[in-house]
């Protein structure tokens, strides 16, 4: 078979090869779901001056605007169908047969766009980005391989100019028209993957005829970064396993079949962000925090100093609406979720602003056995600077492996000081230890003021079954912990008992000090329930005459999730 004289560049395949990629892709292929193009859609170049001089963000939203309207050559609409195999196993999927283009199959635009835009794009046609893997699979499966078109590697790779005249030069090396079928080689893609960490980009491909990738994976550029080689190609989350359907971000999550999709074993984000990242910044080498402000700039503001859970983000930790393909630990906390109902149901009080506190090590105890605890004053004191000329009244407060961090607190001071005014752990106080003083710091603080709060919630961990055993030691989860603070702190002042199902509180100084310990008859594990049912909202309010309006702890969601 003699290659076409208008393409020099295509690889050269054998009459097998070609015939049994053929015999694939004339299977029932689906189309990406967009409307027609509208007639007075701007075409490729067009599009690039009607672009010229806008910002990054501003070139890519209007991109984002025309790919959606449908404003795409016709030939990119027709998905092609890409089978891959795993021993015994096939899984097939509809590709893309290029990347994303603005215009006709005549003039276009072959537009690179930031991992955000492009999921944006994705999730309104129920598509992903594909894996390193998927990537070299339509390489081998394309019947149109291009030879990578280089560009010089200096500022311009980044600006407008260069991606419009790289796109005019791979248009020129397919010749007229669009090629039928899948077209490889001229981009590097954008990519999910298991080793991306947020706020980054991960890169791959760009292969050569014989099949060799110029760019290997790569996650070291920041998600703004997009430059003239970049691609974007969708792939249909919606597959067929065996004549099976299934969705790949199922199968990705899975340890047993993910190799599939991916060699790089199982994972479960495979989604890039849409939201814009909150603002962080490092307080010290390994310590970031970001802060969720209220819109108030003046006068008092209750700041809640969030210290994250082990193994969590910022960005897990304020959670948000999760769609298919992403982690579960989107769906856990939601505080910020929570923080926007406390806004909106606590006018009265002074505006509440949130600082979310992270660690390298995703681990408040593994970062204290590191660090130890001399720095932490200094954190919070860094987060009261941010409001400068303003009364600040602290809330400690933290998830899990965050609870620790307000304990390596109380190991700094002989005094709780005055600016803190609530104390809160959330199925937390793994760290309570009366020989380092915690109960008689706690009380004394308590003591001192009436406008003081400590929250404890925890519920039965050590009755909790994982697999079918107890995972935690009677007295060193929540529960065993927080039955020893309640004897503790019940030397100093009394506590009352009451019942409500399978919640028992204890409380004393009027309720500014209370337990909420829930009980366990189903020996689940209900470690983030405890946040994600409202524990948020509690512990702002705990002890004081809110603390049961509007919300019930361990109830359904008061909140909205965006």
């Amino acid at each position: 078979m003699t290659v076409p004289p208008r393409v020099p560049l295509l690889a050269r395949r054998s009459l097998a090869s070609l015939l049994s990629i053929a015999s694939l892709q004339s299977l029932p292929a689906a189309e990406l779901a967009l409307p027609p193009r509208p007639a007075e859609a701007p075409a490729g170049r067009s599009f690039v001056q009607r672009v010229t001089g806008l910002s990054p963000a501003g070139r890519e939203r209007l991109a984002v605007q025309e790919i959606l309207s449908g404003n795409i050559p016709d030939a990119l609409r027709r998905l092609v169908p890409v089978t891959m195999e795993d021993g015994a196993r096939r899984v097939t999927l509809q590709v893309a047969p290029d990347y994303l283009s603005v215009g006709t199959d005549s003039d276009f635009f072959l537009t690179p766009l930031s991992p955000a835009a492009a999921q944006e794009i994705a999730d309104k046609l129920g598509a992903m980005l594909p894996t390193r893997k998927m990537v070299d699979a339509i390489h081998r499966a394309a019947l149109v391989k291009l030879e990578p078109i280089r560009m010089p590697p200096d500022a311009s790779m980044t600006t407008l100019p260069v991606f419009a005249e790289h796109s005019e030069k791979i248009a020129a090396q397919r010749g007229v028209g669009w090629p039928a079928g899948l077209i490889a080689g001229h981009k590097k893609d954008v990519v999910i993957s298991s080793g991306l960490t947020p706020g980054k980009v991960a890169i791959y491909g760009w292969h050569t005829p014989d099949g060799k990738p110029i760019q290997p994976l790569f996650t070291g550029h920041a998600e703004s970064w997009v430059d003239y080689s970049h691609g974007i190609r969708l792939v249909l989350r919606a597959v067929e396993t065996e004549s099976h359907p299934d969705k790949a971000e199922t199968i990705l999550a899975d340890s047993a079949r993910a190799a599939l999709l991916s060699d790089e074993g199982a994972f479960l984000q495979t989604r890039y962000e849409t939201a814009p990242p909150p603002e962080t910044w490092e307080i010290l080498p390994g310590v970031t925090a970001a802060l969720d402000l209220p819109a108030e700039t003046k006068g008092p503001v209750r700041l809640a100093v969030y210290a994250l859970p082990n193994g969590s983000t910022i960005r897990h930790t304020m959670g948000r609406r999760v769609l298919p393909g992403d982690d579960w630990h989107y769906d856990i906390q939601h505080i910020a979720a929570q923080t926007r109902w406390l806004r909106e149901h606590d006018r009265d009080l002074p505006p509440l602003a949130v600082a979310y506190l992270e660690c390298a090590e995703k681990s408040w105890p593994a970062w204290r056995k590191k660090n130890g605890d001399s720095a932490i004053p200094g954190i919070l004191a860094a987060l009261r600077d941010r409001f400068p000329g303003r009364e600040v009244r602290l809330t400690l407060t933290g998830h899990s492996g965050g609870g620790s961090f307000t304990f390596g607190y109380l190991n700094t001071v002989d005094a709780i000081p005055p600016e803190v005014e609530r104390i809160a752990f959330l199925d937390s106080n793994y760290a309570y230890d009366v020989e380092k003083g915690h109960a008689r710091k706690l009380a004394a603080w308590l003591q001192t003021d009436a406008g003081r709060a400590l929250c404890v919630m925890a519920y039965h961990d050590s009755n909790a079954l994982l697999n079918g055993k107890p995972f935690v030691s009677a007295g060193g989860g929540t529960w065993g912990r927080s039955h020893a603070m309640l004897r503790d702190l019940g030397k100093e002042f009394p506590f009352s008992k009451s019942v409500d199902g399978h919640i028992t509180t204890h409380s004393a100084l009027d309720g500014r000090a209370r337990f909420l310990l829930r009980g366990n008859p189903d020996r689940a594990i209900l470690h983030t329930r405890l946040v994600e049912w409202n524990g948020f909202l509690h512990a702002m309010r705990s002890g004081t005459v809110l603390q049961n309006e509007g919300h019930t702890w361990c109830g359904p969601r008061a909140y909205e999730v965006e």
